[in-house]
């Protein structure tokens, strides 16, 4: 006797694209095969729909506690869930005070135990002065740690200095933990942007030319050199780049333990779009030409891109408005349409396989952050599951986000994948 069995669905991950049944229980997955003969609590019929393991979203914003009124756990969760995300690390910045030590961590965990609908987990900071707590934050069991190379737009979150970020990587280092950047070169974009605000140049496409690909490679070239030097696991966050995603390349082969993730807006949208769009579709790194997008695809589709994440991260309207585009807060809100652009940009528009949306998504993830028992559908992992209709159409409208602010650049973007259910541990956290 079964939890539950979901029926006449297509298993689809990194490794397998079959027909099956999937029965569940106690949380975990019980039996995977054709026309399994038991009987369950409950039955799902999946048929017409693909069993996706449940998305894993490394870089998220939820800002909770302290700056709930951006975005909180209960709303970004629920905005996960209805997005076939199950498990999201949220990054140690936006909340108040920032994830630099135990006593914040702690708030940050007690928090999510009361008002996540998916799994939690969190990174904690590397900044100027916490080097020392790198230690207790490990045992406490963050994900990792998050560095800027270039300024993060809280005051209490300052840019990792050199040595800051190879000290970080060396203990991290002698700890086996991993440490994630923001790669821009904070010399670099910000005497641009100060030239540009000096004399008046203020708009969209002024910001986007105050932070050239230049940036994000010496940046990139930099940490992978402490990388290697440290031995420290490195992840670069949002490669907004082709050239940057062919430096991790050449690294990996060269024996650096580093990893990269690009985001769904860099894939989807150009600057284009931003001019059009304005400040729901400010980010930094900024969204680039639309030849750098075709260089992300060619890197995605050819499996060079270990992860695609949301970097959500939002505001109140009232951070998003002016007319200086330096001013206005920089974050994209996207965690619910990862998955549904995927399918609808990569496997409908250019060809990408279901198995590797499953990897970019979620087993890459897994493999990356040592979660045996995730981002694979196969007995004994857990019973976290995204229920897709891969062959629906739809447009996003303002009214779907279920994010605290209903705003996001995707809004009037029609959709070719629709999430119908969301389980984690064989729960149903989300059903359309």
């Amino acid at each position: 006797m079964y939890d539950l069995i979901i029926r006449n669905g297509k298993v689809v991950d990194a490794q397998q694209e079959v027909m099956a049944d999937v029965a569940v229980r106690g949380g975990k997955i019980a039996a995977v095969g054709t026309g399994l003969d038991a009987d369950a609590t409950e039955e799902i019929d999946a048929a017409g729909l693909i069993v996706f393991p449940g998305g894993i979203d490394p870089h998220v914003h939820f800002n909770e506690p302290g700056r709930a009124d951006w975005e909180g756990l209960e709303t970004g969760t629920r905005a996960l869930a209805a997005g076939g995300v199950t498990t999201f690390f949220d990054m140690p910045l936006n909340s108040s005070p920032p994830v630099l030590n135990v006593e914040a961590f702690e708030a940050k965990a007690a928090a999510a135990r009361e008002k996540s609908l998916v799994n939690a987990y969190f990174w904690g900071g590397l900044v100027p002065g916490n080097l020392g707590e790198l230690k207790g934050l490990h045992r406490c069991g963050v994900i990792g740690f998050k560095a800027f190379m270039s300024n993060s737009g809280i005051d209490e979150f300052p840019a990792a200095d050199d040595y800051t970020l190879y000290e970080g990587m060396r203990i991290a280092a002698d700890l086996g933990a991993l440490v994630a950047v923001h790669a821009e070169n904070d010399g670099i974009c910000g005497a641009l942007a100060h030239r540009a605000v000096a004399a008046g140049k203020v708009s969209a496409r002024d910001y986007l030319e105050s932070r050239p690909v230049v940036a994000e490679l010496e940046a990139i070239q930099r940490a992978i050199l402490y990388a290697d030097i440290t031995g420290c696991r490195l992840h670069i966050v949002h490669v907004s780049s082709g050239a940057g995603i062919d430096l991790v390349k050449a690294a990996r082969a060269r024996g650096v333990d580093v990893t990269c993730e690009t985001c769904a807006h860099y894939l989807v949208l150009t600057d284009e779009d931003v001019v059009r769009l304005g400040a729901v579709a400010k980010c930094a790194p900024p969204i680039r030409s639309q030849a750098e997008q075709d260089a992300l695809w060619k890197h995605v589709l050819a499996g060079d891109v270990q992860m695609v994440t949301s970097d959500h991260s939002p505001a109140p309207m009232a951070l998003k408005q002016g007319d200086n585009f330096f001013s206005i807060w920089g974050g994209i809100a996207g965690c619910q349409s990862t998955l549904p652009l995927l399918i609808t940009e990569g496997y409908h528009g250019r060809g990408m396989s279901l198995r590797e949306v499953a990897a970019v998504t979620s087993t890459r993830a897994a493999a990356r952050f040592d979660f045996d028992n995730k981002g694979r559908i196969v007995a004994g992992a857990d019973a976290d599951l995204a229920l897709v209709d891969i062959d629906s159409h739809w447009t996003l409208a303002a009214e779907d986000l279920q994010y605290r602010h209903k705003v996001s650049p995707y809004v009037g973007m029609e959709m070719r994948a629709q999430v119908m259910w969301t389980l984690v541990g064989g729960r149903t956290v989300w059903a359309s």
